[in-house]
């Protein structure tokens, strides 16, 4: 037998092992691959219309080889054609989350223990569990409706990328997902202090620690090498920030290889304000933003993630204030401890009752966890919309969440670039 010498060889070897199991999953699962050339209509009670907050009656989705061909009212429907009946149900783009950590799961209980969490994680917990651990996350966002997430890191060493790739081939389901590989940082990461022969075991595991603007270039090289899709850098953490020449290098690094950068800044304006002049595309966070600097956003295409809990005043006001720069939100849950009555697909979907909070009506809502995100994370025309030419990504809910918002929380039907993964009973 081969002998394993690698993390990815590891992981690729543990995930291998759960095809069978995955293989004979059908309530849940992924399901056979549709044919080729075979035009799928799905009839709907309505559709939901994003872009415009409108809802269309008597809804037909015309799919075809994974994609969206025809959206109407009342098509004529082919004699040839698989037809999904939804007749009962409301329609809308499947949901994206734009921060996410699937590999990542952090233990309440631990939480009593200072660092606990972390050692657990990084020294105890090895990359082919944090695999499996994703898989399983991976398995109950899609059945949330989730068919697209960004994943931002605190995956171990490139678990993220096994996972994106196993899910590529059908061997396990889950959502379409954007690797950033392991987050580039300041020393430490986002570690508790700890004596350095600690540090240089356990941080780079989670991260890749710069110190000068060659590091900076060659951690971004790293992570194209693994296979990233996008970048997450950690602007600043409790101690220290990246400056902003080391900013500049990541995002032009980044940019020859046509990948997007998000930025991981809090603490005030200064991490975001010098993220932002180094050309990334979001800012996670940012809980304290002042209205200059959400005005900048707005004016360069920055879009903002929060990441918010809700009951605290400073994030409400602080997308209050977004709302007012017209700064485009995209919807990021950071969830990210294992919660005892709810799987990560439903802890996740509650999260929007802080958008609630904050003032956003159910259009903004909607369109922060579907139209603004799929523009951010995968590029104009692909996610995000039901509208001709974009992937087939497509969910049903019993209730028309433009009156009603709370209908997310329970959906009941998933499609996936054109395949069931979750039929309404």
């Amino acid at each position: 037998m081969k002998r394993l010498t690698g993390p990815a060889q590891v992981i690729r070897f543990f995930l291998m092992v759960i095809i069978h199991f995955t293989a004979t999953y059908k309530s849940n699962g992924q399901a056979p691959a549709a044919e080729p050339n075979r035009l799928t209509v799905i009839k709907a009670k309505a559709l939901i219309d994003v872009r415009n907050g409108k809802l269309i009656e008597r809804a037909v989705i015309y799919v075809l080889n994974g994609k969206i061909e025809k959206v109407g009212t009342n098509l004529e429907i082919p004699a040839d054609a698989t037809v999904i009946n939804l007749t009962d149900k409301y329609v809308m783009p499947g949901l994206i989350d734009a921060h996410t950590h699937l590999c990542h799961e952090y233990q309440y209980e631990l939480e009593k223990v200072p660092g606990a969490n972390i050692v657990v994680e990084t020294a105890i917990v090895d990359n082919a569990n944090r695999a499996l651990i994703g898989v399983r996350n991976a398995r109950d966002m899609i059945n949330s409706g989730y068919t697209t997430v960004r994943d931002l890191g605190n995956s171990g060493v490139n678990a993220d990328i096994a996972i994106r790739d196993a899910i590529n081939k059908n061997w396990i389901p889950g959502p379409r997902i954007f690797a950033s590989t392991r987050a580039l940082s300041p020393i430490g990461g986002q570690f508790a202090r700890m004596p350095d022969d600690v540090r240089r075991a356990l941080v780079p595991k989670e991260y890749v620690e710069i110190s000068g603007v060659e590091e900076a270039r060659r951690a971004v090289k790293q992570a194209i090498y693994d296979g990233a899709d996008c970048i997450k850098i950690i602007v600043n953490n409790d101690r220290m920030s990246l400056n902003q020449e080391e900013l500049n290098a990541i995002v032009e690094e980044a940019k020859k290889a046509h990948l997007k950068v998000a930025a991981h800044a809090t603490n005030g304006d200064g991490p975001s304000l010098m993220a932002i002049k180094a050309g990334v595309h979001s800012i996670e966070h940012g809980y304290t933003l002042s209205s200059d600097v959400l005005m900048m956003m707005a004016d360069q295409g920055v879009y903002l993630v929060p990441t918010d809990r809700t009951g605290v005043e400073r994030y409400q006001q602080r997308i209050k204030r977004a709302l007012a720069a017209n700064v485009k939100i995209a919807f990021g849950s950071d969830m990210y401890f294992l919660d005892a009555k709810r799987n990560r697909g439903q802890v996740t979907v509650s999260t929007y009752h802080s958008y609630i909070a904050a003032g956003m009506n159910n259009v903004q809502i909607l369109q922060s966890a579907t139209m603004h995100p799929g523009v951010l994370i995968a590029g104009d025309g692909k996610v995000g919309l039901l509208e001709k030419g974009y992937f087939a990504d497509i969910i049903a809910v019993e209730k028309n969440p433009l009156l009603n918002i709370e209908a997310i929380e329970n959906v009941v039907f998933v499609m996936k670039e054109g395949k069931v993964i979750k039929t309404a009973d």
